[in-house]
C-alpha cells in the first residue's frame, strides 16, 4: 500500500507548488487602468461561459450517473447485478466529472490573471512577460495532474478495484468531451469572425477594440485553450492510468500487487520531474520563447527516466516494463519534434505555404492539406512502433497470457504522459501570452511591448502546435491499452458465465468487420458536426459585427468614448455553442451502444479498432494543418511575403480561418471522443454480453 500514499502525497505537493505558483504570478504588479478594465471583461465573458456550460453539463451527468445506476456494470435487477457496484462505478463517474471541470475552472482562472500581468510586464521586457505566462500557464500542469493522479488513487484505495477507475475516468472523458467541442465551438466562432470581418474586410489589425468580436475571441482563449485543453488532458492522464492499473491489477491476481504500484510509481516520479522542471524554467533577456520551453520539457525528459530507472532497480519492479514505459517516451518526444517541424515558421513547410499564398488562397488550402496530411505519417509509425515494441519485449514475462503485453502497451501510454504536467504548462502558456499580445494592442502599451509578445505569442504557437500532437498521440496509444482493458474486462464477465474467453478481434469475422467500418466513419461525423457548429455561429457573429459597423456611429472610424457592444457577441458564441456542443458527443456515446447491441464484444472490438485509426488520422491532420496555416499567417505578418495588408496576407488569413476549426475544435477534440467510445464499451461490456443480436 505504499505507491498509492506516495501519489498522494506527491499530488499534494504539486498542489502546494500550483498555489505558490499563483501567488508569485498574482504579486507581480499592475497599474494600467485600461488594462484592467479590458482584462476584466475578458474574465467575466469566461466566467459567464464556464457557468452555463457547466450548469448544462451538471443536468448530462445528473442523466447519466442514474442510468450508470441502473444498468452498469450489470442491471440492478439482473441476477449478476449489485447495486452496490453499480453505485460506486456512479460516485466514480461524478467524482471523475467534477474533478475534470475543476481542472479547467482553476486554470482558466488563473489564465484570466496572468494575461493581464505578462501584458503589463511586456513593456520592461522579455524575460518577465516570459515568467508570468508560463507559470501562469503551470498552475494548471500542476493542478490538472495533481488532480487526475490524487482522483484516480483514492478510487482505487477506496475501492481496491481497478475497474472502478474506468468510471471515473469515463466522468473525466465525458465532460472533457463536451467541454473542448463548446469551448472550440466558443473560441473559433470569435476567431473567425473577427478575422474575415476585420482582417479580411476592413484591414484593421488583429486586436483592434473597434472589433466588436475581440473581446469575444480573447474569451474564446481560455474557455477553449485553456479550461477546454485542461479538461482534455486530464482526461487523457486519467484514461492512461485506468487503463494500466486494470491491466496491472489483473496480473497481480485482483489486488494492488507490485504491477499496480509500478503504475503508480511512474506516475507519481512524473508529476515530481514535472514540478522540477517547471521550478527551473527560466529565461534570459532576450533569449529564445521556444528553446526555453522546449529545454523544460527536456529536462523534465531526463529526470523522469532517471529516478524511474532508479525505482525500478531499487523496488524489483520489471525492467522489461520500464524499457515499454521509456519507448512511450521517447516516441512522444519524437512526434512533438515532428510536430514542430510541420509547425514551425522557421521551418520549410511553413515558409512554402506562405510563399504558395502570394498565388491566392486556393494555393494555401492545398499546399497546407498536403503538407498537413504528409505530417501525420511519422506520428502514425511512431504509435504503431511504440505499441509494436512494447508489445513484443513484454511478450511472455507471463507465460501463456497475453496480458502482459498489453500492459506493456498502457505502460508506454503512462510513459508518453508521465510528463504530461510540463505539457499542460507549455499549452497554457499558448493562450495566456496571446492575450497578453492583444491587451498590449488593446491598451495601447508602445510598439516594443507589442514585438516582445508577438515573439512570445508566436513560440505559443508552435508549442501548442507540437503540444496537440504529443496530447493526440499520448491518446492513441491510451486507446490501445483501453482496447486491451475491454478485452480484460470482457473476459472476466465471460469466464464468470463459462462462456468462451476471447484472444483477439478477428477482421475477417463480420460482426467485427461491420464494427471495424462504422467506427472508423464515426470521427468524420463528429468533425464534420462540430464544424458545421462553428459555421453556423460565425454566420451568425459576422451578420451581428456588420450590423453594429453600420449601426453605431463612429466606431469604424475609431472616434474617442464609441464602444462596440462587446456582450452581445459574447452571448452569440455562448449561447451557439452550447447548442451545438451536446449533438455530437451523443453521436458518438449512442453509436458506441448501437453497435455493441447489435454485434456483441466483438462488433465492440472492431469499433474501436477502426475508431482509433480513423480518429487518429484526422485528429493529426487537422491538428498539424490548422498549426501551419496560423504560423503562416504569422509569418507573412512579420514582414515576408509582402508582409501585412499584401495578397498573401489575405490569402494567408483566409488559410489560417480555414485551419482555426481544425486545429482548435474538431482536431482536439477527437482524441476526446475515441476515449469515450473506449469506456463506454469497457463499463458496458456486460450489458453486450447479455443483450446483442447478433
Amino acid at each position: 500500500m505504499t505507491w498509492p500514499i506516495v501519489s498522494i502525497i506527491v499530488s499534494l505537493l504539486a498542489f502546494a507548488v500550483a498555489y505558490w505558483l499563483y501567488q508569485w504570478v498574482s504579486k507581480q504588479p499592475t497599474a494600467n487602468k485600461e488594462i484592467a478594465r479590458i482584462g476584466a471583461l475578458i474574465r467575466e465573458g469566461a466566467d459567464t461561459f464556464l457557468v452555463r456550460e457547466y450548469k448544462l453539463l451538471a443536468i448530462f451527468v445528473a442523466v447519466v450517473a442514474v442510468l450508470i445506476f441502473i444498468l452498469l456494470p450489470q442491471p440492478i435487477w439482473h441476477e449478476d447485478g449489485s447495486v452496490a457496484n453499480n453505485l460506486y462505478t456512479a460516485l466514480a463517474y461524478i467524482a471523475g466529472s467534477v474533478f475534470s471541470a475543476l481542472a479547467g475552472k482553476i486554470g482558466m482562472f488563473v489564465a484570466t490573471l496572468a494575461n493581464m500581468k505578462s501584458a503589463e510586464a511586456a513593456t520592461k521586457g522579455i524575460k518577465p512577460s516570459f515568467m508570468i505566462g508560463f507559470r501562469g500557464g503551470a498552475v494548471m500542469g500542476m493542478a490538472v495532474v495533481g488532480s487526475s493522479l490524487l482522483g484516480t488513487t483514492i478510487v482505487l484505495l477506496l475501492t481496491k478495484d481497478a475497474s472502478m477507475t474506468l468510471g471515473f475516468s469515463f466522468g473525466a472523458s465525458s465532460l472533457a468531451l463536451f467541454a473542448k467541442a463548446g469551448g472550440g465551438i466558443f473560441t473559433k466562432t470569435a476567431d473567425i469572425s473577427a478575422d474575415l470581418v476585420g482582417k479580411v474586410e476592413l484591414g484593421i489589425p488583429e486586436d483592434d477594440p473597434r472589433n466588436p468580436a475581440v473581446i469575444a475571441d480573447n474569451v474564446g482563449d481560455n474557455v477553449g485553450d485553456v479550461a477546454g485543453m485542461g479538461a482534455d488532458l486530464f482526461d487523457s492522464h486519467v484514461a492512461s492510468l485506468s487503463a494500466a492499473l486494470v491491466l496491472g491489477m489483473a496480473l497481480d491476481g485482483g489486488k494492488i500487487g507490485v504491477n499496480t504500484s509500478m503504475v503508480l510509481c511512474y506516475a507519481a516520479i512524473g508529476l515530481f520531474a514535472s514540478t522540477i522542471g517547471v521550478l527551473l524554467a527560466r529565461i534570459k533577456e532576450g533569449g529564445d520563447p521556444t528553446g526555453a520551453l522546449n529545454t523544460s520539457t527536456y529536462v523534465t525528459t531526463g529526470i523522469f527516466v532517471v529516478l524511474t530507472g532508479l525505482a525500478t532497480w531499487i523496488f524489483g519492479f520489471n525492467a522489461l516494463y520500464w524499457a515499454a514505459t521509456i519507448i512511450g517516451l521517447v516516441v512522444g518526444v519524437v512526434i512533438g519534434i515532428v510536430s514542430d517541424y510541420f509547425t514551425n515558421d522557421l521551418r520549410p513547410p511553413v515558409q512554402r505555404v506562405a510563399n504558395a499564398s502570394k498565388s491566392g488562397p486556393a494555393f494555401t488550402i492545398i499546399s497546407g492539406t498536403s503538407y498537413g496530411f504528409l505530417s501525420v505519417f511519422p506520428a502514425l509509425f511512431g504509435i504503431a512502433l511504440s505499441a509494436l515494441l512494447a508489445f513484443t519485449i513484454t511478450q511472455n514475462i507471463v507465460p501463456d497470457s497475453n496480458l502482459d503485453s498489453l500492459f506493456g502497451i498502457s505502460m508506454a501510454a503512462v510513459g508518453m504522459l508521465s510528463i504530461v504536467a510540463m505539457i499542460i504548462s507549455n499549452d497554457a502558456y499558448g493562450p495566456i501570452v496571446d492575450n497578453a499580445r492583444g491587451l498590449v494592442e488593446m491598451g495601447g502599451l508602445g510598439e516594443e511591448a507589442l514585438r516582445i509578445t508577438d515573439e512570445l505569442d508566436s513560440a505559443g504557437n508552435t508549442v501548442k502546435a507540437v503540444t496537440k500532437g504529443f496530447a493526440i498521440s499520448a491518446a492513441g496509444l491510451t486507446v490501445i491499452a483501453l482496447l486491451g482493458a475491454f478485452l480484460s474486462e470482457a473476459n472476466d464477465l465471460l469466464a464468470s458465465k463459462g462462456m468462451e474467453i476471447l484472444t483477439g478481434f478477428d477482421i475477417m469475422d463480420p460482426t467485427v468487420f461491420f464494427g471495424l467500418i462504422v467506427g472508423a466513419g464515426i470521427p468524420a461525423v463528429f468533425s464534420a458536426m462540430l464544424m458545421l457548429g462553428v459555421d453556423r455561429n460565425a454566420e451568425r457573429m459576422v451578420a451581428e459585427i456588420h450590423r453594429q459597423f453600420d449601426e453605431i456611429e463612429g466606431l469604424k472610424e475609431g472616434k474617442p468614448g464609441v464602444t462596440p457592444e462587446y456582450g452581445r457577441c459574447i452571448d452569440i458564441a455562448t449561447v451557439g455553442a452550447l447548442r451545438e456542443l451536446i449533438p455530437a458527443g451523443v453521436m458518438a456515446i449512442v453509436s458506441t451502444l448501437l453497435v455493441g447491441f447489435i454485434g456483441g464484444i466483438e462488433a465492440i472490438g472492431g469499433f474501436l479498432t477502426g475508431n482509433i485509426v480513423s480518429g487518429l488520422l484526422l485528429a493529426l491532420y487537422m491538428s498539424n494543418a490548422g498549426g501551419l496555416w496560423d504560423n503562416a499567417k504569422k509569418y507573412v505578418e512579420a514582414g515576408n511575403c509582402g508582409g501585412k495588408g499584401s495578397d498573401a496576407h489575405k490569402a494567408a488569413v483566409v488559410g489560417d480561418t480555414v485551419g482555426d476549426p481544425y486545429k482548435d475544435t474538431a482536431g482536439p477534440s477527437i482524441n476526446t471522443q475515441i476515449t469515450v467510445c473506449s469506456l463506454v464499451a469497457s463499463i458496458s461490456a456486460g450489458l453486450f454480453i447479455a443483450f446483442s443480436l447478433f
